[in-house]
């Protein structure tokens, strides 16, 4: 069944939380001191036996300047710089192997595939700690929720801008054409990446979570969201102070500061990201910055998965047309440094 308001009044929500007053200074402060701490990444080449793609194992300076994995796909033989794809992953899911995903660099894209820090599940196993903290199975919603300055997310998303700007700065990339994408947890971070970083060609936003999560806890009974239910139901007299946290990584947000074109999905029998989060977010995405370039899509009778496929085939072409179009707009932008690689 639907979970959510019927689609026109989807079309007419709007966000109604709360916006820090310092929230730009908070972000600023964040990015700066990672961006500070950061050392050169390194790219160790991986034997996959792929003969059209040449793999790298990547480590790159995350928050506070701590190591963060992904895995980095570079096609062979096609003109540098090459546009990029920055990919984000779901909750609970790790980067995985090697071979798990090769589409967008088949397709003639740099491809790098972030580490969820401290994150596993019966998917896999991360690679990267949360800082001193080795990746576990359960979840995060609620880890470091006293204070924005704790939250795990602040982490996360400081993580997958520097993912970002690792990608940029290789030689074999066109800086001016990176987009970045995700769904459901990935497309949170895709969201609060766009709003955090200047620049993207693109974004493709799939039913994405961690978006005006006060309604969301509201509306779903379903984890991760209901994660901060059952912590609020211990801690009744905390409800203002955890939402007050969640207003710094609120995807709504976020959105309102992103400029870059973006294609959104959301699912309107999805009960695990309410539809009227998606579209609190959807709304005002560029509000701040300026977008004109913005759409949803609606699949009706989807739940979480979305779109799947369907989806995916419309963000190749979206994709490839916003490349395209910062390609033809000028004079590719060479990056100033390239990244140290070595085999050991």
């Amino acid at each position: 069944m639907f979970t959510d308001l019927p689609l026109p009044d989807l079309y007419a929500y709007r966000f109604d939380g709360a916006e820090p007053e310092d929230f730009d200074a908070f972000w600023a402060r964040t990015l700066a001191e990672a961006r500070r701490a950061a050392v050169p990444p390194v790219l160790r080449p991986v034997d996959t036996g792929l003969i059209h793609v040449d793999t790298y194992d990547v480590t790159f300076s995350g928050f506070d300047g701590q190591p963060v994995r992904a895995w980095l796909w570079l096609p062979r033989g096609v003109p540098r710089p090459l546009p990029a794809v920055v990919e984000y992953l779901g909750y609970g899911c790790a980067r995985g192997s090697a071979l798990q995903s090769t589409l967008w660099s088949s397709l003639g894209y740099a491809h790098l595939l972030m580490d969820s820090r401290g994150q596993s599940s019966t998917y896999g196993a991360s690679d990267t700690p949360d800082g001193t903290v080795a990746p576990q199975v359960g979840g995060v919603m609620t880890r470091g929720v006293a204070d924005p300055a704790d939250h795990y997310y602040r982490r996360l998303f400081t993580d997958a801008v520097r993912a970002v700007d690792t990608v940029a700065e290789l030689a074999e990339v066109d800086a001016d054409r990176v987009v970045v994408k995700g769904a459901s947890q990935g497309g949170g971070i895709a969201l609060a990446v766009a709003g955090l970083r200047p620049g993207l060609a693109g974004a493709c936003v799939d039913v994405p979570f961690l978006c005006h999560f006060r309604r969301a806890t509201q509306i779903t009974e379903s984890y991760p969201y209901r994660e901060i239910s059952d912590y609020l139901q211990a801690r009744r007299d905390a409800v203002e102070q955890v939402f007050s946290t969640l207003s710094y990584l609120d995807g709504a947000n976020h959105a309102a500061r992103a400029s870059a074109p973006v294609r959104f999905s959301v699912a309107l029998m999805d009960p695990v990201c309410p539809p009227s989060s998606v579209f609190a977010a959807f709304h005002r995405w560029g509000e701040r910055a300026g977008c004109a370039d913005k759409d949803i899509r609606v699949w009706e009778y989807s739940a979480h998965e979305g779109g799947g496929d369907h989806q995916l085939a419309e963000h190749v072409g979206f994709v490839a047309l916003v490349t395209a179009h910062r390609a033809a707009a000028g004079p590719l932008t060479r990056p100033t440094h390239q990244l140290l690689r070595s085999t050991s």
